[in-house]
């Protein structure tokens, strides 16, 4: 896989929610540590996405905004 993001990390699948259009997953990437995301149902369907299966989220963005109270 080569991909010009370099945040690549490697999860496990927890749970898969499959709706009429998107599917909502959910991924541990460390201990405790859960990312969420949506896609397509079809793009679920087509890397036949499931619970306890390796996947890794990709996150791409040009800017991360921090803020504290």
């Amino acid at each position: 896989m080569k991909l010009n993001a370099r945040n690549v990390l490697k999860g496990k699948i927890k749970s898969v929610e499959v709706g009429p259009v998107n599917a909502e997953l959910t991924l541990e990437v460390a201990p405790g540590l859960l990312i969420t995301s949506i896609i397509t149902k079809k793009s679920c369907e087509d890397l036949r996405l499931k619970v306890r299966k390796k996947a890794y989220p990709v996150i791409k963005a040009s800017s991360v905004i921090i803020a504290t109270d």
